[in-house]
């Protein structure tokens, strides 16, 4: 069976170094290893309130994003979700499929619902059966997954395993996980202890991709930190959370090791330390945010892009979906 990996991204705004070296940077390795199918997640995005008009320029922001970081549409599949109605339709069918008990343990609904689970949308609640959709519409064999994640993947395993035993077909193979890199959690550079996030009210919280060397530097330069040198070794940054995050970045862009970047710089103050991390970060990311900039600029070839994508994504998803409405048993053309 052909390897292929699928992999969503939701089309949020103010993308930062956090949603590069947690998703982007790995999709761009992974194309070169097998068939890949990267999709922006519109659909998904819609179980919590989106205005319209934010939602398209996100999307295109985000697919903008993934070209600049090193998507190659000749080689990886490019395109938003609801350009391909298999999402839609397999998502209504694995509905009828997947338990309500099963959807009751998705801790990600409790976390997202927060204490008016009663006033969130069904589509949030469904949200993991969507992302089975997505996943089985391309009979896909490998998903890159995050801490967070691993449950939905859990949940399109089962729901596969039940349609192929309930109507006695192998059509869905399990997907399996790849595991993602290093730095998979990007914390703020205001506090450790905290995911790197758009919503922080402190720019100063995150490294935008829209950033500048000039202001790469200055946030690296003002990034929170503690009185002590580095350590000699990896125990040594227990208990410091923003020395942590900062080293696991140095390491993440330098494509190596915690351990080898604490070897490095064992015994050092963060005025030696943030100088070549800015100098590191600024010489990874400067590029892509200039090409990033620059797509931004040209919308009309964005679009393109996801149009051309949804066409290869259906492409594969349609002969796999006329298999599910034959083995389901709905009467068609």
């Amino acid at each position: 069976m052909t390897k292929r990996v699928f992999s969503g991204i939701q089309p949020t705004g103010n993308l930062h170094l956090g949603n590069y070296l947690g998703a982007i940077r790995n999709w761009e390795q992974m194309q070169h290893e097998a068939e890949c199918v990267f999709c922006v997640v519109d659909m998904h995005a819609i179980t919590l309130w989106q205005e319209p008009a934010a939602l398209r320029a996100q999307t295109r922001e985000m697919a903008a994003a993934l070209l600049a970081a090193g998507i190659d549409p000749a080689k990886a599949i490019l395109f938003n979700q609801s350009q391909v109605t298999a999402h839609a339709e397999l998502a209504w069918i694995l509905n009828c499929v997947a338990r309500v008990g099963w959807l009751n343990r998705m801790t990600q609904f409790k976390d997202k619902a927060g204490k008016d689970r009663e006033g969130a949308s069904v589509g949030l609640y469904t949200y993991p059966v969507l992302q089975a959709a997505d996943i089985l519409a391309y009979a896909a064999t490998h998903v890159p997954v995050g801490e967070d994640q691993k449950q939905h993947l859990e949940l399109a395993r089962d729901v596969a395993q039940k349609f192929n035993n309930d109507f006695g077909v192998e059509l869905f193979p399990l997907p399996e996980p790849v595991i993602q890199g290093p730095a998979t959690r990007v914390m703020s550079l205001r506090d450790g202890t905290k995911k790197m996030s758009k919503s922080d009210a402190s720019d100063m919280s995150r490294i935008n991709l829209t950033d500048d060397a000039d202001a790469i530097t200055a946030k690296i330069k003002k990034a929170k930190t503690d009185p002590e040198p580095l350590p000699e070794t990896l125990e040594g940054l227990k208990g410091r959370p923003e020395a942590e995050n900062l080293v696991g970045i140095y390491a993440a862009l330098a494509g190596t090791s915690a351990a080898a970047v604490i070897a490095e710089f064992a015994g050092k103050g963060f005025g030696a330390f943030k100088p070549a991390l800015a100098e590191l970060t600024v010489a990874k990311l400067e590029p892509i945010a200039a090409e990033f900039r620059r797509l931004l600029a040209d919308p009309a070839y964005v679009e393109d892009v996801l149009h051309r994508g949804a066409d290869r994504a259906r492409a594969i998803a349609d002969p796999i979906m006329a298999r599910v409405f034959e083995t389901v048993g709905f009467l068609r053309r």
